[in-house]
């Protein structure tokens, strides 16, 4: 369940960083389309698919980890699940460039994007239309690459409802205003944040995953844009603080397909998006999610990892561009 600060957020100023050592694979071509569109996610210079491989450890690191759960395991928040369905996930829903736009009702209007949505009965909502969770719908106009994104989204009555939206152009590195929430606490896309099927198939993971822990601090890290924490506790980690697996960590017994994720987060690691469980990390919804891969993915450690220092990445605090 996220917790939804006030307006604003406070941007937690970058530190000098230590050297790092932690080695991965060289990045594949970045900027893969969405399935059954011609549109990237986002360009190929975006934070999301920055190698972050070679970045210094962030002087914050130790203090993040000692209140972040580290001894328990990464959860796949997607694949197989005998809880919660034969397959669970974020669904992404693809629209062409003529499907009927409607109106939304915001209960953060005053940080969503008041535009017409291209919503409909074939939406796509996350847990379904009656879930009590966090109900997200990700939409992408196939034909504008246009993404759209709603938090606790629900149709009645012939109207629609959500928690708070935000559009962005996949083609750009636009940023959200500072202080601005979106379907993400973290004031991010989510669509960019999530591990698809058909790129772990064909090992062309190109961007950093999106990931949960129950207690933020209320601040966030460039590019993110809002925070949600209860704490102002600096030891507490901020919202868009990116972790990578350590360069050591090995994956032999793995899957060849859980293999290919241990590499990705090797090179782009997680990206801390949303308050929530411990270590969970989000997949988009596909049936064919195979069991050993997401069973495989259960026993990467989080004591893994560590933060890192995206700062020297920025061009710019209002763009998500790196250098």
């Amino acid at each position: 369940m996220r917790r939804w600060a006030g307006l604003g957020g406070v941007a937690l100023a970058a530190a000098l960083a230590l050297p790092g050592s932690a080695q991965a694979r060289p990045a594949p071509d970045p900027a893969r389309p969405v399935a059954g569109t011609r549109c990237a996610v986002f360009p190929a210079d975006n934070w999301w698919h920055a190698d972050v491989s070679h970045l210094p450890v962030h002087p914050r690191s130790a203090a993040w980890l000692s209140h972040m759960s580290t001894d328990v395991a990464l959860h796949p928040d997607f694949g197989p699940s005998y809880g919660d369905g034969p397959d669970y996930g974020i669904p992404v829903t693809v629209v062409g460039p003529r499907h009927p736009k409607v109106r939304v009702g915001f209960d953060y209007a005053s940080e969503s994007d008041r535009v017409r949505y291209p919503l409909g009965r074939d939406t796509r909502i996350e847990g379904g239309a009656g879930s009590d969770g966090d109900r997200h719908a990700v939409v992408v106009d196939r034909d504008r690459c246009r993404l759209y994104e709603l938090y606790a989204a629900q149709r009645s009555g012939g109207r629609w409802h959500a928690g708070s939206g935000a559009v962005w152009s996949l083609r750009r590195n636009h940023l959200r205003p500072d202080g601005w929430t979106s379907a993400d606490a973290a004031g991010l896309p989510i669509l960019p944040g999530l591990l698809r099927w058909n790129e772990v198939k064909k090992d062309r993971i190109d961007h950093a995953l999106r990931f949960t822990v129950p207690e933020t601090a209320r601040a966030h890290l460039w590019p993110a844009r809002h925070d949600a924490g209860s704490t102002d506790d600096p030891d507490y980690p901020p919202m868009g603080a990116r972790f990578r697996l350590a360069a050591s960590y090995d994956a032999t017994g793995l899957s060849p397909y859980a293999q290919h994720v241990v590499a990705a987060m090797k090179t782009y690691g997680l990206v801390l998006a949303d308050n929530g469980s411990a270590w969970y990390f989000q997949g988009e919804q596909d049936p064919h999610w195979p069991d050993r891969l997401v069973e495989d993915l259960k026993t990467i450690p989080a004591s893994a990892f560590v933060a890192v220092d995206t700062a020297p990445l920025q061009v710019s605090p209002d763009s998500a561009q790196v250098r």
